[in-house]
Parts: structure tokens; C-alpha cells; sequence
């Protein structure tokens, strides 16, 4: 906790990043027609946190990432998300929200589709592995440990996910942070966005 504090103190130091583009209702409701569940959603926070990790990042498009699931009457997104409490006593955990609650957190921030190239049926119960990681509400990993699974951090829980079904989105991609009192290798949005088995949809 305190290695985030003291990321978020530092980003708030350098200035805030600009968002580029709003999406109203109009533009929430042309990507849910382009949805298909497997598909990673991933958005760009305009919080400390989200600036935090783009700063951070090679191409600093975005902050955080999902995956789709359910279908055209109900979609949603299975995310590991910090600091984003649904009720008095919550905890940061793998939760399965609503596209619009996802998207609609930071409505000036960026967002961008990107779909899985990869076998349907192994796509399917990828998306079920999904659902029972947010069913079971798997703590969010505060310590960003890619060695134990049995916490997640966002883009840890993608990899985690696909990796399940012997694919590796990241292809060993990992974000050097050098910072007094934290560094490490780490898995970051682009780490995955440039992944050869992801195609960008919007």
C-alpha cells in the first residue's frame, strides 16, 4: 500500500493526463452492438491511480482492462479493480460489473475493444474461468505478484486467464518500474495491447 501511495503522490506531483474523447450514450450503446463475449475492454482512468499507470506505461493509452462476458440482453465485464467499493464493507476484489458502470466510472476517458484471435470453444471457457473467479470475488493483489495467483491485479487476471488455456496475450512482455521502494517487472495494459492475438475492434 504504501509503494501506491507513494506512485499516486509522484503522479499527482507531475500533473494530470488529458483524456481524449467522451463516450455518451450514443457511443456506449455502438460498442455494446460490437461486443462478443471474450472480448477485452480496456479504459483509461483519469483518477491518481489511472494516471499513475499510464504515465507508467510504454504507450499510455490506457490504465486498466476487463473481459466481456454474457451476451447482447446482458453484458458485463469480469475486472480486478481496486478502490471501486459496490457497497458499505466491500472489498478490492474480481468483480463482474455492467458495461456501463464500467465505461461510465471516467466518461471523458479513453476506451478501446480489442478481440481475442484465438479457438471459439477455448475462448468460451475462458470466459466461464471468468465468471467463477468473480464468483468466488478473488482478492485484488495489492502486492502486484505475478508468482501467486490466488490474488490479481488487472492485467494479471487477463494473463492469468488465457493462460489457462495455454495462451500468453503479454508474450513475456513485461513494464520495468525502478522507483525508491518499488520496482519490478510488471504487467501493464500495452504489455498486452500489442499482443499478436488481439485484434482492435474500436
Amino acid at each position: 500500500m504504501k509503494h501506491l501511495l507513494l506512485l499516486i503522490l509522484m503522479v499527482s506531483l507531475l500533473g494530470g493526463c488529458r483524456a481524449h474523447r467522451t463516450h455518451d450514450e450514443q457511443a456506449l450503446q455502438k460498442i455494446e452492438r460490437e461486443l462478443r463475449a471474450g472480448d477485452l475492454l480496456f479504459r483509461r482512468g483519469t483518477g491518481f491511480a489511472g494516471q499513475m499507470v499510464t504515465r507508467l506505461d510504454r504507450e499510455g493509452l490506457f490504465s486498466h482492462v476487463g473481459i466481456v462476458a454474457g451476451d447482447s440482453t446482458e453484458w458485463c465485464v469480469v475486472h480486478a479493480v481496486p478502490y471501486e467499493p459496490e457497497f458499505k464493507g466491500d472489498f478490492d476484489r474480481v468483480k463482474c460489473e455492467p458495461i456501463a458502470g464500467f465505461l461510465g466510472r471516467y466518461p471523458e476517458a479513453d476506451f478501446g475493444l480489442y478481440r481475442p484471435r484465438i479457438e471459439l470453444q477455448a475462448l468460451h471457457r475462458i470466459v466461464r474461468h471468468a465468471l467463477r473467479l468473480s464468483r468466488k470475488q478473488v482478492p485484488f493483489d495489492h502486492d502486484y505478484n505475478t508468482q501467486d495467483t490466488t490474488r490479481l491485479y488487472c492485467t494479471e487476471l487477463i494473463e492469468y486467464l488465457f493462460g489457462l488455456e495455454g495462451y500468453t496475450l503479454s508474450e513475456g512482455r513485461r513494464t520495468e518500474v525502478n522507483f525508491t521502494g518499488l520496482s519490478g517487472a510488471y504487467i501493464f495494459p500495452s504489455d498486452l495491447t500489442q499482443s499478436r492475438l488481439l485484434t482492435p475492434i474500436y
